[in-house]
């Protein structure tokens, strides 16, 4: 007898909650029900895919290869539903989406209430992280990511390239002064990030590098924190153009430096899983992301850094 789409279903939904009780409670089901699902899938397929102990379930050898290929074919079963549907009526389903804080304020919100008029059948799931998280652990669709990526598991698609630049409020000038060359900068208030201690490497030409790592007086884990603390006259930070678009536009933020600035792109990416097809959900969303950069072209466009750059940026 062979394994039905619906066991497939319940043993990835084991593996990711880690528990056959939390799995039994996420699909509405008894603790039994669950437990003889699973010694029926071990006896159809005459192997131990979990061992079970009293605190938690570990996925055997046998068992992460079947969850692999339990995930990619439930992911086809999926799409070519998804495409079925589509032909026939509007897109439909929830669709999770992970971003940091920053990009999820300043781009993403403002373009939901047009992307849910022209979808109104995707059920949109939003959440905030300025750490990189674990997607299924999250049990997220896709991400957005700034910068360079680290995890080949994932399939990426680039959205935009965000230019960086060293920015003020005219008030924190007024009353500290405008630094002349990147030296001056170790008599101001700088802001940087408390967590990747990279991106406090501002692209400056200083010292014969491309690159001036700075020593913040005021840290943040969060670029939205930095982009307020700038805003409100802390000090000098060093932020993408996503996020302060508005600020420079309206003048609450200045940018500074600007003959010694090295001309510095960061990728955005959206990230996905490779052992899944883009959904036709996802596919739409990131299309309609995407076109916001094109429209909005001050992101869009612009050059990656140098390999020189990317070297002393690391």
């Amino acid at each position: 007898m062979k394994t039905t789409l619906d066991e497939m279903f319940a043993f990835v939904t084991i593996a990711d909650v880690g528990s056959l009780t939390r799995a039994a409670e996420k699909l509405h089901l008894p603790n039994s029900v669950m437990s003889r699902l699973l010694r029926r899938m071990e006896q159809k397929l005459d192997t131990t895919l979990m061992r079970r102990t009293t605190r938690s379930l570990e996925l055997t050898e046998e068992g992460q290869v079947f969850l692999e290929h339990a995930r990619s074919i439930l992911a086809a079963v999926d799409f070519a539903e998804e495409q079925t549907v589509s032909h026939r009526k509007q897109l439909a389903g929830r669709l999770r989406v992970n971003a940091a804080t920053p990009f999820m304020q300043h781009v993403l919100t403002p373009l939901i209430p047009q992307f849910h008029v022209s979808y109104p059948d995707i059920e949109l799931e939003l959440n905030t992280s300025d750490e990189v998280i674990d997607l299924i652990e999250h049990r997220t669709d896709v991400a957005i990511r700034i910068g360079a990526l680290r995890d080949s598991t994932l399939n990426a698609r680039v959205l935009a390239n965000s230019r960086l630049r060293i920015l003020a409020s005219p008030e924190y000038l007024d009353r500290a002064g405008r630094p002349a060359r990147p030296a001056d900068l170790e008599k101001h208030t700088l802001l940087g990030y408390s967590q990747l201690d990279t991106l406090n490497n501002w692209p400056l030409r200083h010292a014969g590098y491309d690159v001036y790592k700075v020593r913040p007086s005021v840290r943040a884990s969060s670029g939205e924190t930095l982009l307020a603390l700038a805003e409100n006259g802390t000090g000098i930070a060093c932020l993408g153009d996503y996020m302060t678009t508005v600020a420079r536009r309206r003048g609450r933020l200045v940018e500074v430096l600007v003959d010694d600035t090295v001309e510095l792109y960061r990728p955005i990416h959206a990230v996905y899983y490779r052992n899944t097809r883009l959904s036709a959900r996802i596919a739409v969303f990131l299309d309609f992301v995407a076109e916001h950069f094109k429209d909005a072209g001050e992101t869009s466009q612009g050059r990656l850094p140098s390999r020189r750059l990317q070297t002393a940026l690391k």
